[in-house]
């Protein structure tokens, strides 16, 4: 996997990509013994950045499954969370809903024109995807792009303004609504994971109408 992390950090980093996994395909992913990757974990275990619990799956012994808990999936950052959610409740209660809601507007027409400079090149609704999550893991959303038989899947392993759109969940829509513009008339896009509802990271399936 190429992992350009020390060892004792490339299990969060595995975890949080790609969600809960058995020891065995962690060691793999790691590109060490099965003994190693315990090892590591099990670290991470006492100082809380980790845990397992065993999952049975049909008949046979059940599965050790290892995934992070709050306390790891806070070592990813989340961009200048405790003053941004400072700021958003300063406008609501000095300036108002609409004051809000203005600022957000702003911003996704920044969005719009950013991403669509970016996108301009890009010829097929797949190169544009691409070209997107690359985009998006540089702004720190851990984006990959997948196609398959129902079409392009942008997913987001991680958000970096998480605390921000739990305060204000219109930051969410703007997000939509940019994907949706730059992206072009006639593509369907529709979010079908959301980290702020429960989801271990937000998935976007996207379309031709």
């Amino acid at each position: 996997m190429n992992i350009n992390l020390p060892d004792n950090e490339k299990a969060i980093w595995i975890l949080k990509k790609e969600g809960d996994l058995p020891l065995k395909e962690i060691a793999q992913m790691m590109e060490v013994t099965v003994e190693g990757a315990r090892f590591h974990l099990l670290k991470l275990a006492g100082e809380g950045l980790v845990k397992s619990e065993n999952v049975s799956k049909g008949r046979g012994r059940p599965q050790q499954i290892w995934s992070l808990t709050a306390r790891g999936h806070a070592r990813f950052p989340d961009a200048h969370a405790e003053l941004t959610v400072n700021m958003i409740q300063m406008i609501r209660e000095t300036l108002g809903e609409e004051a809000l809601e203005s600022i957000i507007k702003t911003h996704e027409q920044k969005g719009e024109a950013r991403y669509g400079h970016a996108l301009k090149e890009e010829e097929s609704l797949a190169e544009k995807v691409r070209k997107l999550a690359e985009i998006r893991t540089k702004e720190g959303y851990m984006a990959e792009y997948f196609e398959d038989e129902q079409g392009h899947l942008l997913v987001e392993n991680h958000c970096p303004i998480c605390a921000a759109a739990e305060a204000c969940q219109a930051f969410c829509r703007s997000e939509l609504n940019i994907f949706r513009s730059v992206l072009g008339q006639g593509v369907k896009v529709k979010r079908v994971e959301h980290i702020i509802k429960g989801a271990r990271r937000c998935a976007y399936r996207i379309s031709v109408e």
